[in-house]
């Protein structure tokens, strides 16, 4: 093999691929990153055989070759060179891999590319296409709501349904739950449901940062890998196996009480709150009182409680269609559903209503002027 390329295309591609690079690995190949000729560009790949990242960058491409080298030399190496030509030279007896950088080069062993674990390309199977920042939302709004641990391991990732001409992503920890329907670029033919782990969908969401056009996405006949093609990028993962709970028995279909208030105001009082929280079990309590008149504004009383440090009470104005009512939530839970609401930090004016039935049942919180995005937590159960 031999070739050059630029420096600086070379870096973002090893910076790309190397997320998929495996920190911990019983198969050492897999620390490794591909680098092999294709078409007149280099590509390079990354596997920890979970997921797979595969990524094409330009080149002047003399010879053919691959070979694959340990992901975290070669990608600190090329990040310490000069913005210039960097030059590779792979001797086939030895696997030996030379790279040149103005007055820069460096000589790294490498292991045989065919022992590298082959990259599933899928062809076959359902196909469609979703807008780069419609799916790019999407993930932003729901897959934070995934469990972390794996006790139970269909938790762990996001629930996509494709459905004709929509895409609703569905991700819950089992103390909230979040779901979001987006428009798909291109109808599928069937219906069909997946369970694609939350890691996919975090990288997905940094590997899309520049992605203008559509993404296709394509499961294979087995519902077993999925496919992420987008512009010289390409992310294959494997599907979590097993059946995502009916979540729309978990969302409340009436309410005694609906609020509507503003996402940064609610935001403060509950950031305020939390540092109280942090030694009262995390919980933070809403009390809601509608006004004496229609005119009137009512109140939401945001507090939390610590025995041994103090309490703190923060009001905000909200708009109250219903009786009194109150509900405690858990702070985190509370701060990262009023973060995916909020598009942007200078977003003032953004608005949420939250749904509530009693203490005891579940609160759903809705954006204003979004009819396809909600978000249902559990109480937490405290002594008034």
């Amino acid at each position: 093999m031999k070739l050059s390329c630029l420096q600086e295309n070379l870096n973002k591609g090893l910076n790309l691929v190397g997320r998929a690079a495996a920190a911990r690995t019983t198969l050492p190949i897999t620390n490794n990153v591909l680098l092999s000729t294709d078409g007149g560009r280099l590509k390079l790949v990354a596997t920890n055989l979970e997921m797979a990242i595969s990524c094409w960058i330009g080149a002047k491409v003399d010879e053919e070759g691959a070979i694959t080298i340990p992901a975290r030399i070669l990608s600190e190496f090329v990040a310490s060179l000069p913005n210039d030509k960097v030059e590779m030279t792979l001797s086939s007896k030895t696997r030996v891999l030379e790279m040149k950088c103005a007055r820069f080069e460096a000589r790294m062993s490498g292991v045989d590319a065919k022992d590298f674990p082959p990259i599933p390309h899928i062809d076959d199977g359902i196909s469609t296409t979703v807008e780069a920042l419609e799916l790019k939302r999407g993930i932003r709004k729901v897959a934070f709501a995934a469990a972390v641990d794996d006790s139970r391991p269909v938790l762990t990732g996001v629930n996509a349904e494709f459905d004709d001409q929509t895409l609703t992503l569905a991700a819950a920890d089992g103390f909230r739950l979040a779901v979001y329907k987006m428009p798909l670029a291109t109808r599928v033919s069937q219906k069909i449901t997946a369970i694609i782990p939350s890691r996919t969908l975090f990288e997905l969401q940094k590997l899309s940062a520049d992605q203008e056009g559509p993404i296709t996405i394509v499961l294979n006949p087995s519902r077993s890998q999925i496919i992420f093609r987008l512009k010289d990028i390409e992310l294959v993962s494997q599907l979590i196996q097993g059946t995502f709970p009916q979540y729309s028995q978990l969302i409340p279909q009436s309410y005694g009480t609906r609020v509507v208030a503003n996402v940064k105001q609610l935001s403060q009082a509950n950031k305020t709150a939390s540092i109280f929280a942090r030694d009262g079990s995390g919980i933070v309590r809403l009390v809601v009182t509608p006004g004496e008149s229609e005119v009137t504004p009512g109140k939401m009383t945001v507090s939390a409680r610590a025995e041994e440090l103090g309490e703190d009470t923060g009001d905000i104005d909200v708009t109250v269609q219903g009786d009194e009512s109150k509900i405690a939530f858990n702070t985190r839970y509370l701060k990262e559903v009023l973060e995916a609401i909020s598009e942007a930090q200078s977003d003032a004016e953004k608005q949420v209503a939250l749904e509530i039935t009693n203490p005891s049942s579940p609160g759903v919180f809705k954006p204003i002027d979004e009819d396809n995005y909600l978000h249902v937590i559990m109480p937490m159960f405290v002594s008034w």
